[in-house]
């Protein structure tokens, strides 16, 4: 039993290493489409049908392209920083539980590599390490624009960090656990009984620090190429650049399959909608949602980005904590 478990785990690591990885890649194509289409472009269309082929282009050039160390950077740090992005980002999928459990071949099969009983505060702590590949590449690059946008890693994703734990505190202290499966469970009545009309207020302000913790648009100031060329990828190149943005976008899913078993109902059936098919669609919509901003929102600055963190959505967070807790006493 012990070693059927073990074979059960690493084949599970693999496959969510595998399809996270393909699916980050896959959606840069995505993104550059929907980019396209909102902006009255073509986007990739000259590499195979409408340009699907663009995926094994980008691939091929990642991995043929010189791989060069600055000369006066700190060589160690700047190698270890993209690893650091992108190990975390798989780590904190580890106790996701990505689709409700099914049978293959009489077997009982848990998509969820570990299932620990603090799965939010697991994912949160591991997914908050991350912030130290792009402060580390920024601060061991010979360049000031890396500089620049490692210090905004700093100030950025530490601020709505807290946003996001407090955002997060409420329907926790609804639900009475930090597991992802009791929090998808809590919702098994039905759309109405969805997190999300409970705590709307817990639900905005998530994906209003989802957006900061991916370093996303508006809130991209890492890498903002109109201000610092590429912010603390400005000096990396082929697989280790890569990686960073391999890091990005399994953080991006991360956050939407959080978002979906935290608010949205989950892996639970909707209607005449398996489960598995609706948190997939979930997660579809949401990706959808954050091309979307994309497209439609300019940059800010960084002191309207610590302006809105620190006398907005943290006091609304609070306040927020505060009537779910008094609501929960009467």
């Amino acid at each position: 039993m012990e070693t059927a478990l073990i074979i059960e785990t690493i084949i599970k690591c693999i496959v969510v290493l595998a399809v996270l990885a393909s699916l980050a890649a896959f959606t840069t194509y995505i993104e550059r489409k929907v980019l396209a289409a909102m902006q009255r472009r073509l986007g990739p269309m000259h590499v195979g049908p409408h340009g699907i082929l663009q995926l094994a282009a980008d691939g091929i050039k990642l991995f043929t392209k010189e791989d060069f160390i600055p000369q006066n950077a700190a060589k160690p740090v700047f190698m270890i920083a993209p690893i650091i992005t992108a190990a975390t980002a798989f780590i904190a999928a580890t106790a996701v539980p990505f689709f409700p459990e099914f049978e293959l071949f009489g077997y009982t099969v848990r998509p969820i590599i570990s299932d620990v009983n603090v799965g939010v505060l697991f994912v949160m702590g591991v997914a908050s390490v991350g912030l130290y590949g792009p402060l580390l590449g920024g601060m061991s690059s010979a360049n000031k624009w890396s500089l620049l946008g490692g210090a905004r890693t700093a100030i950025q994703l530490l601020s709505y960090e807290v946003v996001s734990g407090l955002a997060l505190l409420a329907p926790i202290m609804m639900v009475g656990s930090l597991s992802l499966i009791d929090l998808n469970d809590y919702q098994a009545g039905g759309l109405s009984n969805w997190t999300v009309w409970s705590q709307p207020l817990a639900f905005i302000l998530f994906v209003m620090a989802g957006f900061a913790e991916t370093n996303r648009t508006p809130f991209d100031l890492l890498e903002h190429e109109a201000e610092l060329v590429a912010g603390y990828a400005t000096e990396y190149s082929g697989l280790r650049w890569g990686m960073f943005f391999i890091g990005e976008y399994a953080n991006l899913f991360t956050v939407c399959f959080l978002i979906s078993l935290i608010f949205l109902g989950g892996y639970n059936d909707l209607w005449f909608i398996p489960g598995g098919l609706a948190i997939i669609l979930k997660v579809m919509f949401l990706i959808f949602f954050f091309l979307w901003t994309r497209a439609s929102w300019p940059h800010i600055r960084p002191d309207q980005l610590m302006w809105l963190c620190w006398k907005v959505l943290m006091p609304l967070a609070v306040i927020n904590v505060l009537i779910t807790g008094f609501v929960m006493m009467f």
